[in-house]
């Protein structure tokens, strides 16, 4: 039953642009799918694409934040690594 919930969608309207509206259309007829569907990939792309860039945002503060040594630490556990691969 929580699920059935979930997956319950909500009516809304919105004002778009004409190109916007336009894209929407086109997108709908190449795809054969509806608006909504094409809209929900959208919002779920941007979602992911936001998600996935604030765990680069992380990793990469990690990796600045480490001093010198642990710089030179990290390079030789990934040269190592590198070399228990075969070549292709």
């Amino acid at each position: 039953m929580a699920r059935s919930v979930a997956l319950r969608k909500q009516k809304k309207t919105f004002s778009l642009s004409n190109e916007a509206v336009t894209y929407l259309e086109s997108a709908r007829k190449l795809e054969r799918k509806s608006t909504s569907e094409i809209l929900e990939e959208l919002i779920q792309a941007r979602r992911m694409a936001a998600e996935q860039e604030r765990i680069s945002r992380g990793i990469r503060r990690y990796y600045d934040s480490l001093d010198a040594e642990e710089q030179a630490e990290n390079r030789v556990w990934g040269q190592f690594s590198e070399s228990q691969f075969p070549r292709e």
